[in-house]
């Protein structure tokens, strides 16, 4: 007898057999999905959202300002006149004691809305630096970007390499293990054409090889986790890469000088300090009008109730207890504390020219590092030109000896010497490429250019 399943059931066991597809990406999706993953970015961008908030604090000191205090407390009870027991004698006061009648409930409201009329700039400078700290966060946003992009092409070249190098190996491994099959079939037979040397040769030369192999699928392995974790995907999770050969970018057109220009101009660092300075000027200028009141105008008001006491009607005489005033009023108001304002200044001062000294360094630095990226990028463009030509004689080297081989007009060891020529000649091509392209992101990097 068969058992109706659950519907709800079989919906989680189809579900379940359905096998989980890897997503399949090329560089330009790997660096958009980093940049919405990484949590560090994620991390400077909420500190410029913070940066602005601070801009709307210093600005929100424009606006109207209420101070208010409430409270419920004690007082005397008092009921009757001034003078004693409520009634003229004379010109003696009350001196019935300083509680007379109890206590009674004291209700107090003291507020002032104020609204500063001018500040002698203040809230202008630190507005000014306020707006400078948000293009330091900026770039610091930008500077961890050009990080995470570069950070995921080097593990994306990295398994390309590695990929097509275990790609390689294994296809000079099948052409190795055919000729160490032919060896043992000769000596099997012990027809003359090999001896055992040759086998010892070929073998030595399928150790070095399966070293190879092994080291090339564990850096397809680890970087194909680290393009995981980059991604956002997880360890755990499926990714697979586009099928392409490792290629050499093009080559970065312009000169020398326009990429030294391009990064003392688009550098992130040079934003930055261009907008630190900025902010400690501005700063600088703020702590100077700290020396000067502000100008405001508004409104005070006080309110007090004490229901166990009389209410005086009396213009000349104030009960502290029992009264209702407001006027408006304008003013000006110090907060003044010279030696420390003074301090304030000569640290803003010292931060500014520090800030100075290091543009300096800067300018004198970042050409040199264009120059450096400059210089390596071209080397290796050269030299991964030169391997490939290597690498496809190498090639050639290794197919005719096998073709020798198989004939018996070669000897194993020159056999087993063209297929380790060519392994390690393809396989330096390969590395230079790596090379290369990561030399062209770290050009990108030192001169500011969009990724």
């Amino acid at each position: 007898m068969i058992r109706h399943v659950p519907l709800a059931l079989s919906i989680l066991l189809a579900g379940a057999a359905e096998p989980v597809l890897a997503q399949t990406i090329n560089l330009d999706q790997a660096i958009n999905m980093t940049l919405h993953a990484d949590p560090s970015i994620k991390e400077k961008q909420e500190l410029v959202e913070s940066a602005r908030a601070l801009l709307d604090e210093v600005k929100g000191h424009e606006g109207v300002m209420i101070d208010a205090n409430l409270f419920e407390g004690l007082a005397p009870a008092v009921h009757g006149g001034f003078f004693q027991g409520g009634a003229y004698t004379g010109s003696t006061p009350r001196t019935d004691g300083p509680l007379p009648d109890g206590l009674s409930d004291w209700t107090s409201l003291q507020f002032a809305v104020i609204k500063p009329l001018y500040t002698f700039g203040k809230i202008e400078a630190y507005s000014e630096a306020a707006e400078g700290n948000i293009d330091v966060k900026k770039a610091d946003v930008r500077l961890r970007q050009a990080e995470m992009v570069k950070k995921v092409k080097k593990a994306w070249f990295a398994y390309l390499t590695s990929r097509d190098l275990d790609r390689l190996l294994l296809d000079v491994q099948s052409h190795l293990n055919d000729a160490i099959s032919l060896v043992k079939r000769n000596l099997d037979s012990n027809n003359g054409q090999s001896r055992q040397t040759d086998l010892y040769a070929l073998q030595a030369a399928q150790g070095m090889l399966d070293k190879y192999i092994a080291q090339a699928q564990a850096v397809e392995k680890i970087s194909m986790e680290g393009l995981k974790i980059l991604t956002g995907v997880g360890m755990n999770g499926e990714l697979d890469v586009t099928d392409e050969d490792l290629e050499p970018v093009p080559l970065p057109e312009g000169t020398l000088d326009d990429y030294k220009n391009r990064a003392l101009s688009d550098r992130p660092e040079m934003a930055q300090v261009e907008a630190g300075m900025r902010a400690r000027r501005a700063l600088i200028q703020a702590h100077k009008a700290e020396m000067y009141p502000n100008l405001y105008a508004g409104v005070i008001g006080e309110a007090n109730y004490a229901s166990n006491r009389s209410m005086l009607n009396n213009p000349f005489i104030y009960d502290p207890f029992n009264n209702v005033g407001v006027t408006p009023v304008i003013g000006l108001q110090w907060s003044l504390e010279p030696g420390v304002i003074n301090a304030q200044q000569a640290q803003q001062q010292a931060e500014f020219d520090a800030l100075t000294f290091k543009a300096q360094y800067a300018q004198a630095g970042i050409p040199f590092e264009v120059s450096e990226a400059w210089n390596k990028l071209h080397a290796d463009y050269d030299s991964q030109r030169a391997l490939a030509q290597g690498s496809a004689a190498a090639r050639r080297w290794m197919i005719a000896s096998l073709a020798d081989f198989n004939a018996g007009l070669e000897k194993a060891d020159k056999v087993a010497e063209a297929l380790k020529t060519y392994a390690l000649t393809q396989a330096e091509y390969l590395q230079t490429v790596d090379n290369y392209n990561m030399d062209v992101a770290e050009l990108a990097e030192v001169t500011g250019a969009p990724r």
